[in-house]
């Protein structure tokens, strides 16, 4: 049980900064840094809650800390940003340790500095009921750089950065036989991908600095979901081939209907999708291939009305505008 609020505060401040613009960081009314005219900056947030977004039976305390900061970092990414500064509001139930909460600190500063980001502030208050965690984080992108889902016209590819499914499959793992199970190193690798998830960040630097005209969406809510935002945004067809998906290599000797399920519904892979045009792609996938990062032309995009079509087996069919709740069937996950 937390005793005291303002010593924990001071137990998790962190003693060195990684941003030149920070002016003052935790111990004020709010945090200061400079903003330069050279950038636009960029602000998300996401909301944790035990029993829905994560329990203790699947994650550990530092696990959990890592993804609530991961996931909003891939929404930087998704921006073709630069994370640089993160805010934490935490809603602490009686049955978690101040041990506990250190841990999920130290899960956050991890990540957090292998992006050079700045813990700068937040709120810590109790809960009657489970574990909140919000995240706030800021970030900043070239003056002008757009990678909006808007932003997609027919005639353009649709791809994918990485490899899908591995964490929804890792997930259902987790779910089954818990964290102390023993597993196979093949298991370990499915349920890395859902515990620890890697934002794409250096993926999205690349499109950013392309110039390009190019949509962009973070794959945290499936791929079906995903590619219906980018559908409707920019009020035209996406069509997508099952067979050029590229489904992670963990999961390949698992059933086609469940490799089809998690690449397509299982969401959290925390991977990228989007559009471009072909010259882009001929353009830029010389610097991925240079990287290491997997890109992946995966359909097309035509003239419509905002909907999505998947082939497989030469039988065409609407994709739905659907992700996977993975704790909660009666709640829907969203971004304003």
């Amino acid at each position: 049980m937390l005793r005291d609020e303002f010593d924990f505060i001071d137990k998790i401040k962190p003693i060195k900064t990684n941003q030149k613009a920070l002016i003052k960081g935790i111990g004020d009314d709010s945090a200061v840094f400079k903003s330069s005219s050279m950038f636009d900056e960029l602000i998300c947030m996401d909301t944790m809650v035990e029993g829905v977004h994560f329990t203790r039976q699947t994650m550990t305390p530092f696990m959990i800390g890592f993804k609530a900061l991961a996931v909003n970092v891939s929404d930087i990414a998704a921006m073709g940003g630069i994370p640089t500064y993160y805010l934490v509001s935490i809603a602490v139930p009686k049955d978690w340790t101040e041990h506990d909460l250190k841990e999920i600190y130290e899960g956050m500063s991890q990540i957090g500095e292998q992006y050079s980001m700045d813990l700068i502030g937040g709120d810590t208050v109790s809960s009657k009921q489970g574990l909140i965690i919000t995240v706030t984080v800021c970030g900043k992108v070239e003056e002008g750089t757009n990678l909006f889902r808007s932003n997609a016209k027919p005639g353009d590819l649709v791809f994918v950065v990485g490899e899908l499914g591995a964490s929804a499959a890792g997930l259902e793992l987790l779910l089954k036989n818990g964290l102390s199970y023993t597993y196979s190193t093949h298991e370990k690798m499915l349920l890395k991908q859902h515990q620890l998830p890697e934002p794409q960040v250096e993926a999205g630097r690349i499109l950013a600095e392309s110039r390009e005209n190019i949509a962009l969406n973070d794959i945290s809510d499936g791929l079906a979901s995903e590619t219906n935002e980018i559908a409707e945004a920019s009020m035209v067809d996406l069509h997508l081939d099952f067979e050029k998906i590229p489904r992670s290599k963990y999961i390949k000797n698992y059933p086609l209907l469940d490799q089809k399920r998690w690449s397509l519904f299982g969401g959290e892979d925390y991977f990228l999708v989007g559009t471009m045009s072909k010259s882009t792609f001929d353009k830029i996938n010389q610097t991925f291939d240079q990287k290491g990062i997997k890109l992946s032309v995966i359909g097309d995009v035509t003239v419509g009305s905002g909907e999505v079509y998947l082939t497989h087996n030469n039988k065409k069919e609407k994709l739905p505008k659907r992700g996977f709740n993975h704790f909660d069937k009666g709640e829907e996950n969203g971004k304003l």
